[in-house]
């Protein structure tokens, strides 16, 4: 990442990923309280805070528990009289709407700006979601921007608005434009320093319910009309003149597939680029479909902009023919790209595409039956690798995989549903495996087992595992403890004794946790002793009542790591090929990538680039053939 731009204080241009040009505008912008909780595809925005922090040394910035306390702990900052800024994916807001809905009607103090990123594609999201909505049902503004420029260009611009308005700014990116690079044009670097208040001077009253609501909605419906005159002048709303009487209405990076898919057909259309997806600039809007005999609506996921400037166009053109997603010719699924929206216009403008698309993807799929199927595994050294098997053994010895229940929830261990282990019958959404197998327990006789991280235990779990125990249900819990939140790059939880930017806290006692709310049973097991562990959770298994088990070994990435810091060697393995009697159990049981045939011999071979060291696989092997390089 570009770190060292981040920094720099002069203007000046610089290749940038829009998650790190989001960085730059709100400290451009003298932001001063920063909160995350990491997900894909924003985790770079509270990386790249993280890595600066120490060199600015003028803004606080925690990590939270989860994406509500975040926006809370943003929000108390504006409140309290500075600028603050979080971010999340588009399903972390429905965690944090509660508090939004609410600061919507109370307002706030200094500026505060939320980004949430949606994920066409589901690339690493349960769903498409289209977090478009939210602006519209809370009545708060949203912004778009389409590339790195107009992502740090707009985030300076939100907190402008933020204050103006005293109001919450939402930032809606999608995956493409969070991960794509371009050049950006910085302006100066300038920042204050870090000063506490006093609430006697800042102090406002942000409190709603009944008449005290009713008072808020009717300013804030007047705070939505001043902004609508704002959003008409902006520069990130703009016509872009073209030929003809066909136009197209795009946002974020379909404007990017459109100019590019227009070029390819040697065609230029007039566009409205639109960057305020709410309010909606309706005079631009009016302007722009008065001289217009069709309209193409370019959007991905949900007909949000088509449905809205349709009802505005019957007053403005009845005539005028809209061609979209009501029409078939767009979908409302997956990501967009030049090949879709090109076909799509060639076929309006009755023109020829630019490549035989259809050949080439036909080629594609021809090539990839050569290749065999490579299902996402574990890294090396994963702890959750060796807790999946001895769970899996367990199973087994107590017979009862078609008499259980397996709920899953939201974290490396998801792949549980994947070869070698195959079993997940749920998996809904942070800290939803506790709910389903409250109502699960309340109507099935199979035995319910849950599984969580320890992050999503501190995020969205503890109210479910509250009402298990407070109804005495009899569930089987793991909590698979591996210090940090993984998937999304390592990123510290209360689980870990750091906060941001590598800052000592307090490291949440898990096991006392469990044992003030009344845990029948908690067995903690070392993943790594894996044999071991078996019996244990066969016995966690069959006992009656809510009964935890803790899998405790630190990611083997955030480990690997703390070993390098502190000066320690990491000792791959190798195989004993003499002791290897090639019943595979490795290399079919427990999918690690470090491990492989050797050709030669059709013995295991141990790939030392690849290899932890952490020996599960000797657990695995029933000669004990694996073992540490010696010397090493």
């Amino acid at each position: 990442m570009t770190v060292e731009d981040v920094k720099r204080t002069d203007k000046g241009r610089a290749l940038m990923l829009s998650n790190e040009a989001v960085v730059r505008g709100a400290l451009e912008a003298n932001v001063k309280v920063v909160a995350f909780y990491p997900g894909s595809p924003v985790s770079e925005i509270m990386d790249t805070f993280g890595d600066v922090l120490d060199h600015f040394g003028d803004y606080k910035m925690e990590i939270s528990a989860n994406e509500k306390v975040a926006l809370e702990t943003v929000a108390g900052a504006s409140m309290a009289g500075v600028r603050s800024f979080t971010s999340m994916k588009s399903v972390g807001m429905n965690v944090a709407s509660d508090a939004m809905y609410s600061l919507a009607y109370t307002g706030i103090n200094a500026g505060c700006v939320v980004l949430m990123a949606d994920d066409p594609f589901a690339h690493s999201s349960q769903s498409e979601q289209d977090a478009r909505y939210f602006g519209e049902a809370a009545y708060v503004p949203m912004i778009e921007p389409a590339n790195a420029q107009e992502a740090y260009e707009m985030t300076k611009w939100a907190f402008e608005i933020s204050e103006k308005h005293k109001t919450l700014v939402l930032m809606r990116t999608t995956t493409r434009v969070n991960h794509a690079r371009g050049m950006v044009q910085l302006g100066e670097l300038e920042r204050t320093p870090f000063k506490k208040k006093r609430w006697q001077d800042v102090k406002g009253q942000y409190f709603t319910v009944g008449s005290v609501a009713r008072a808020h909605k009717a300013r804030l419906l007047e705070k939505m009309k001043a902004m609508r005159e704002d959003f008409e002048k902006t520069p990130f709303n703009r016509i872009d003149e073209g030929d003809g009487k066909t136009g197209i209405i795009t946002a974020g990076v379909c404007y990017l597939h459109t100019r590019e898919a227009m070029q390819n057909l040697e065609v230029n259309l007039p566009i409205l680029k639109i960057g305020t997806i709410n309010p909606l600039p309706e005079k631009k809007i009016s302007e722009f479909l008065k001289k217009l005999d069709t309209v193409i609506f370019v959007e991905e996921l949900s007909p949000y902009l088509e449905t809205r400037i349709t009802a505005l166009a019957k007053d403005v053109n009845p005539s005028i023919k809209i061609v979209g997603k009501r029409s078939g010719d767009f979908s409302e699924m997956l990501e967009y790209n030049v090949q879709i929206v090109e076909k799509v216009l060639a076929n309006i403008l009755n023109k020829e595409v630019s490549h035989d698309y259809d050949k080439y993807w036909k080629r594609a799929e021809e090539l990839k039956k050569d290749f065999p199927d490579r299902v996402p595994i574990f890294c090396p050294g994963c702890p959750h690798r060796g807790t999946l098997w001895a769970f899996r053994q367990a199973l087994d010895r107590l017979k009862i995989r078609d008499d259980m229940v397996f709920n899953n929830d939201i974290g490396c261990y998801s792949m549980a549903f994947l070869p070698p282990n195959e079993f997940s019958d749920s998996m809904l959404a942070m800290g939803a495996s506790l709910g389903v197998s409250a109502g699960m327990s309340l109507v099935l006789e199979d035995k319910i087992i849950a599984m969580v991280g320890d992050s999503t235990l501190y995020h969205a779990a503890l109210p479910g595992i509250v009402n298990l125990i407070h109804h005495r249900s009899n569930v089987t819990l793991f909590v698979l403890d591996n210090s940090v939140t993984a998937m999304t790059g390592q990123q510290f939880n209360p689980n870990t004794p750091f906060d941001a930017g590598g800052k000592a806290a307090k490291k949440i006692n898990m096991d006392k946790l469990f044992e003030a709310l009344g845990a029948d049973s908690i067995t903690v097991i070392d993943p790594y002793d894996t044999r071991n562990c078996i019996d244990p959770i066969k016995d966690a298994i069959e006992a009656d009542g809510f009964n935890v088990i803790i899998s405790r070994r630190e990611c083997a990435l955030y480990g690997d790591r703390q070993k390098k810091k502190r000066g320690e060697k990491i000792h791959q393995s190798e195989n004993v090929k003499e002791t290897c009697r090639e019943i595979y159990s490795c290399v079919k049981e427990f999918y690690c990538p470090a491990i492989m045939v050797d050709e030669s011999d059709h013995k295991m071979m141990i790939m030392e680039n690849l290899c932890d060291g952490c020996l599960e696989c000797r657990q695995v092997c029933p000669v004990d053939a694996p073992r540490h390089i010696e010397g090493r």
